[in-house]
């Protein structure tokens, strides 16, 4: 499976802050917003990775990321010229999909929680073994704002409505989207929307009306942000402070991901570390490489 990050659009609702930089390189507490995005990924097991951004934003993504060695991955990258819809990932996409089946993520969405590679890992089973699309879905008090999900007990997807007035649940549709590899050839069916684009809510109807949409619901334990407003932004940032000061522990980094998910050596980390030593999140890594390496160390002979 690959795996696309949307980091377009022009940042609008984040005005004045985003009239010189993109949304997706704002800080979120320590980090730019979109290593929260891609570290999800990353997570899932995902290491093929396409970056669809402005044309004038793809250097800085390059800058930061390169061709993903770095990190044991994969990254290349594309531009979306004008604001298309979530939809049209799947189309400036369709070369690097290929053959496969693909997960797209917004750029501007967190998700937090112990069990998020086991949910990922859950999705990618059903696309394996049956095809079709996975959803994820969060309870919210105010689903007016959201795409909402209507599901019966046993998590079967009964409707799905774009921002209603008067919605048939509190659960709404998070920002990131499993599906299998019929989804570039339903984008290019799909009829741009009265906004002029092409809508993601469109694609997930047709999987379900074809009985193959499903939806796995992120309850108790987990967090969903959406950092596309000045407060919402605010608002991430001081949940990542309060966890990451409160545990001693990282959230989003994805030096440390890639380590743990036995992407990279502990040297390849190590050296990683000298990139930002001055800072606390580079001391973060270096100390982690040190413990690892004293680890093996202490290890006994077989």
């Amino acid at each position: 499976m690959k795996g696309i990050i949307l980091a377009g659009g022009s940042g609008t609702r984040l005005y004045p802050i985003t009239l010189s930089v993109c949304k997706q390189l704002l800080p979120v507490y320590d980090k730019p917003m979109i290593y929260y995005p891609l570290s999800t990924l990353m997570l899932g097991g995902i290491r093929d990775i396409l970056i669809i951004t402005t044309p004038g934003d793809v250097d800085k993504f390059k800058a930061i990321f390169g061709n993903g060695n770095d990190l044991g991955l994969n990254i290349s990258y594309k531009e979306q010229v004008s604001p298309g819809g979530l939809a049209e990932a799947f189309i400036i996409g369709e070369d690097f999909i290929g053959k496969d089946d693909v997960c797209l993520i917004l750029g501007d969405n967190i998700f937090y929680g112990h069990g998020i590679p086991d949910k990922f890992n859950y999705a990618r089973e059903i696309i394996n073994k049956k095809g079709g699309g996975v959803i994820f879905t969060y309870y919210v008090e105010d689903p007016q704002r959201y795409g909402v999900i209507e599901i019966d007990d046993d998590e079967k997807v009964l409707s799905i409505e774009e921002k209603p007035q008067n919605p048939k649940s509190n659960y709404a549709v998070t920002g990131v989207y499993f599906y299998d590899n019929d989804v570039v050839n339903i984008a290019k069916e799909l009829k741009p929307s009265e906004r002029g684009e092409l809508e993601i809510t469109d694609v997930n109807n047709i999987y379900l009306s074809g009985g193959r949409l499903n939806a796995i619901t992120l309850g108790r334990g987990y967090a969903w942000l959406d950092t596309g407003t000045a407060e919402s932004l605010l608002d991430a940032s001081k949940f990542i402070e309060m966890m990451e000061k409160r545990q001693g522990l990282k959230i989003g980094c994805i030096e440390e991901i890639a380590y743990k998910m036995n992407y990279i050596s502990v040297e390849e980390l190590e050296k990683l570390s000298n990139k930002c030593i001055k800072s606390g999140y580079g001391g973060y890594i270096l100390k982690i490489a040190e413990g690892e390496k004293n680890k093996n160390k202490n290890k006994s002979p077989i």
